[in-house]
């Protein structure tokens, strides 16, 4: 069989490191864990934003009514955006349980 050119044995050899001891940086970005914790922060700030400014708006408060609305569309999306990527990973979870070894 001929080998790839190109490519060293020094390169395909080289052992894994343990989960544990893997950088949280793995390729100069965030691990999943902490992506998917960021955006439910972030869809939580979002659901946090829209009830201030519905609160101000129902109270008499100064506000902007297209703002208030723009806020409330804004935490629907976010939110409705992290229910399909939970339903993704669920499916691809139930799809890993399938699998027959």
């Amino acid at each position: 069989m001929n080998t790839i050119q190109g490519f060293s044995t020094a390169q395909t050899a080289m052992p894994l490191a343990p989960p544990s001891a893997r950088s949280s940086q793995d390729a100069g970005g965030l691990d999943f864990k902490n992506l998917l914790l960021n955006s439910i922060n972030d869809v939580n700030a979002m659901q946090l934003q829209a009830d201030m400014a519905v609160e101000s708006l129902m109270t008499g408060g100064d506000v902007d009514p297209a703002a208030v609305l723009t806020a409330v569309q804004k935490a629907d999306l976010g939110f409705r955006l992290m229910m399909q990527m939970r339903n993704k990973v669920m499916g691809a979870l139930q799809e890993v349980k399938d699998i027959r070894v």
